[in-house]
């Protein structure tokens, strides 16, 4: 249950029945009312904008609109105080016996605690990763593929019908810059001396497999032959072969997404056809030619005819070139097709996870989908910033094996999966992050992984104890008005905003709030087992007190739960013992 959206509901009811007494203009709209915590806890549990929002076309002054409304929230079950504060927030103080009852609704819940129906069934596709698949996946792939699991999974919790999607890029120059490297090192493994990588080639040893496995299916089959002979097959050899890998290291990080799609076979089924003929048929694709680009022109720059989409008319700055001068298409055209592809399979929301690199990308690919939809599609990018990749604070050399950078799989074999994904969550994905090897591995307040998973280790080792100490005690039917010191409401009340946590990180496609949601309930947490060291009477197991022990335990198997469901999302298994 979202206590804030009952509360919500509450607010609303009151504020209809002052329309109803003719207290209020008649026909507001309360889809603007909101119901969160307020800024400072010292203010109250709940506040409440509604006086705000409403004052206006109520033509009322919001302090007297919340003077109308106040007196009757004050009169709501489970309403101990209600304050209107500086320009007319109202703020609500929520009786214990309230918070202490969410503790049955979490035990309840269970594993599903903080599920949510707000997403209705609705299918959203959330695509990442897709790195061009001529290379192993490094650290900065692995932030993207980390948020965009992580958003799949939030979404899902929240209701919505989700397809995890990797968009393989092979097609195109680089895939053929990748075969040329491969039948380098295919010679390599048949015998000849490869003195130096040629530049523009991709330099990585991981290319060695790569040329030793297709000598060992083909022989010396391409030795010596033009390469329109040999180029398609040692393409889609390296593309399979390295493709293969990739899925490994997605699996290494606790990755599987359903759909894998083809730009080539896209582009060889006739979808790039298909979708700018729709665009024509709208009147949205013309001959032009397009104005230099702003600032200093190019010395190579002419202007000439070119095959455009009307970009402009859908928020973009200019309009878009959708063919080369060979006549082949652009990449842009190729990801209109690929958009239109997704939104024909049913999922009119997209969120396509992209590398800093793309951000120029955004504004015409959010025109396209408009434009290739008819407005029925939405396209959402979420930008992850680069990663810097430390140890003790010292910069980490490039791997020799990659070539030019360390692989993901390298990380996450020396520090594990669960780390690298927590970490990877604990930064707004549009800003830039550090991940320190040797941090991530302490044992302290500042590493969050460690910080989040002891609190629920303490907890199951509590609930371990208990089990031996107290054989037989019954925690389910506990008396939870025993709860009452200050600090176990106020780790009550944080467990019991996990739901609301939940919709409005899914909402805002943010599941970095999650990672500041748990590192929070951890704090309160080891805040609370601190005090029971100081002040016996504050322990959770109490030899002479069977009854408040069981509500404690009660509390503490709510909040491993909140803790657990919290990583799940994650993908991070939640541990039962710290070693």
């Amino acid at each position: 249950m979202n206590v804030f959206a009952l509360f919500r509901e509450r607010i609303v009811a009151e504020l209809e029945a002052l329309e109803a007494a003719g207290e209020l203009a008649p026909g507001l709209d309360f889809s603007r009312v909101s119901v969160e915590p307020p800024r400072e806890a010292s203010h109250g549990d709940i506040s409440t904008n509604a006086a705000m929002v409403l004052a206006k076309p109520a033509a009322m002054n919001p302090r007297a609109l919340a003077g109308l409304l106040a007196p009757r929230l004050a009169t709501l079950d489970d309403v101990t105080e209600v304050e209107i504060a500086g320009p007319g927030f109202i703020n609500l103080k929520i009786a214990d016996r309230f918070w202490q009852a969410r503790i049955a609704d979490i035990l309840a819940a269970g594993d599903g605690y903080g599920a949510s129906r707000i997403g209705g069934g609705r299918a959203v596709n959330v695509e990442y990763v897709s790195a061009n698949p001529t290379g192993p996946l490094h650290i900065a792939h692995a932030r993207g593929a980390v948020v965009g699991d992580a958003l799949a999974s939030l979404l899902a919790k929240a209701g919505y019908k989700v397809t995890r999607e990797y968009y393989i890029n092979d097609a195109g120059a680089q895939v053929d810059v990748l075969a040329r490297s491969a039948h380098l090192r295919y010679r390599e493994a048949l015998g000849e001396t490869i003195a130096q990588i040629p530049e523009g080639f991709y330099p990585g040893d991981y290319l060695k497999d790569v040329g030793q496995a297709l000598a060992a299916r083909d022989g010396e089959k391409w030795l010596g032959r033009p390469e329109a002979d040999w180029l398609a097959s040692v393409r889609s050899f390296a593309v399979d072969m390295i493709l293969s890998g990739i899925r490994a290291d997605l699996a290494a990080l606790g990755i599987h997404q359903e759909v894998f799609s083809s730009e080539r076979a896209m582009i060889q089924s006739g979808g790039v056809d298909r979708a700018l003929k729709t665009l024509e048929e709208r009147g949205l694709i013309y001959v032009g030619t397009l104005d230099p680009p702003k600032g200093k022109t190019p010395e190579d720059w002419e202007p000439r005819p070119q095959t455009l989409f009307r970009a402009s008319q859908f928020g973009d700055d200019v309009d878009r070139p959708l063919k080369k001068s060979d006549g082949s298409w652009t990449y842009f055209a190729s990801d209109i097709a690929y958009h239109f592809d997704k939104f024909r399979r049913g999922t009119p929301t997209m969120i396509d996870i992209w590398g800093a690199d793309h951000a120029g990308y955004i504004k015409r690919m959010q025109a396209a989908v408009r434009a290739i939809t008819g407005g029925e599609g939405e396209l959402d990018v979420k930008i992850c910033q680069l990663v810097r990749l430390l140890r003790e604070g010292q910069p980490v050399k490039m791997s020799k094996r990659a070539g030019t950078f360390v692989t993901m799989r390298e990380v996450v074999e020396e520090v594990g999966r669960d780390s690298v994904r927590f970490i990877m969550l604990t930064r707004k994905n549009d800003a830039p992050l550090d991940f320190d090897l040797a941090k991530v591995l302490e044992q302290s307040r500042d590493n969050p992984v460690f910080y989040v998973q002891y609190a629920h280790a303490r907890a199951r080792s509590v609930l371990r104890n208990a089990a031996a100490e107290f054989p037989g005690i019954d925690s389910v039917s506990a008396d939870l008005h025993r709860l009452t010191d200050s600090g176990e409401i106020g780790l009550i009340k944080l467990m019991a905003g996990w739901p609301r946590i939940v919709e409005s990180a899914a909402e805002a496609h943010e599941p970095h709030r999650i990672a500041f949601y748990l590192y929070d309930l951890a704090a309160a947490f080891h805040a609370l087992w601190n005090r029971g060291k100081e002040n016996a009477a504050l322990r959770f197991l109490l030899a002479e007190d069977p009854g408040l022990t069981a509500a404690r335990l009660a509390m503490l198997r709510a909040m491993a739960l909140t803790i657990a469901s919290g990583l799940g999302v994650f993908g991070v298994e939640p541990a039962e013992e710290m070693r």
